[in-house]
């Protein structure tokens, strides 16, 4: 269970979450959905780490299965540069100005696959291996908010930049367009705490159903039929984010968004006029590197 502690602002940790496993979703093509090209060599799941790094988030984590995480690593690699540090190129020596943001990728977990393993899961248990990585080390570097961010979901990826302390803050943040938010299943950013999580993962848990028949107190002796068990890997995304708190004031509107969750709303994003304002960011903000390891043998020793 994700656990509260007291927010620090001066050391608040903001873990960005990009869900792709669970979308059920799928073009055809030999790579996931979120592979897919939005303009010249740029991917809708890069658009969403660049929106986590625009967000302020220390930390990126993405949930994909381990069938498509070597390709998805080879391509993303596992660092993305804050580009709001990164830009200062009027300092002496601006690299000592930039701040890495590290990415993670995790899949869900074997018990999970086929039975709980719907979109807002990833969302959820992404949160749920970002508390307890970051716990094994201290909880003063648990993550204090998370903020999601959606690869089919299409629209200025620095929106979030004015919003960063409002982002940052105990109270939840969402970005709307046309009055709906990810609450009514749009795929917009937003930001949820340890109160949230623990209400959303309920829905799952007591909504969604088994193998066995409910049978109240008593011990259960009847098997559901096939496609009646494990409901809630089917679950939409507004249905597990009925729970989380929304405020008004925290609730900022884009200028446009785009939906490309399926292959007609993909081409209507090509055939608008939003599409040509998309462009690849700058090449160092998010090039493929790897961290070093550490404590590896150096097999050059002599």
């Amino acid at each position: 269970m994700i656990e509260e502690k007291p927010i620090n602002k001066a050391a608040f940790h903001l873990a960005g979450i990009v869900p792709v496993a669970g979308h059920g979703q799928s073009f055809g093509f030999e790579w996931d959905n979120t592979l897919m090209p939005i303009a010249e060599n740029y991917t809708a799941l890069e658009r969403s780490i660049i929106e986590c790094a625009y967000a302020g988030c220390e930390t990126i984590w993405i949930v994909c299965n381990n069938d498509i995480q070597p390709l998805i690593r080879h391509r993303i690699g596992e660092v993305v540069q804050d580009p709001i540090w990164y830009g200062r190129i009027l300092a002496a020596h601006p690299e000592d100005y930039r701040r890495p943001i590290p990415i993670y990728y995790v899949p869900i977990h074997p018990k999970d696959r086929d039975r709980i393993d719907c979109h807002a899961w990833s969302i959820l248990f992404g949160a749920l291996t970002a508390y307890w990585i970051s716990k094994q080390m201290s909880k003063w570097v648990t993550p204090d908010k998370y903020y999601v961010s959606f690869p089919f979901g299409i629209y200025p990826e620095d929106t979030p930049r004015e919003h960063r302390s409002l982002i940052s803050s105990e109270n939840n943040f969402f970005l709307c367009h046309e009055g709906k938010t990810a609450k009514d299943g749009e795929y917009l950013g937003f930001s949820f705490g340890p109160e949230d999580f623990i209400k959303c993962r309920q829905v799952i848990r007591k909504e969604g159903t088994k193998t066995w028949k409910n049978s109240g107190n008593e011990i259960p002796t009847e098997k559901l039929p096939v496609e009646e068990r494990w409901s809630a890997r089917y679950f939409s995304l507004d249905k597990v984010l009925k729970p989380v708190i929304i405020e008004e004031d925290n609730v900022k509107k884009v200028d446009w968004f785009h939906s490309i969750c399926n292959w007609e709303n993909y081409i209507n994003f090509f055939a608008s006029s939003e599409a040509k304002m998309i462009q690849r960011p700058h090449e160092g903000l998010i090039k493929y590197h790897e961290w070093n390891g550490i404590g590896v043998d150096n097999d050059n020793k002599e």
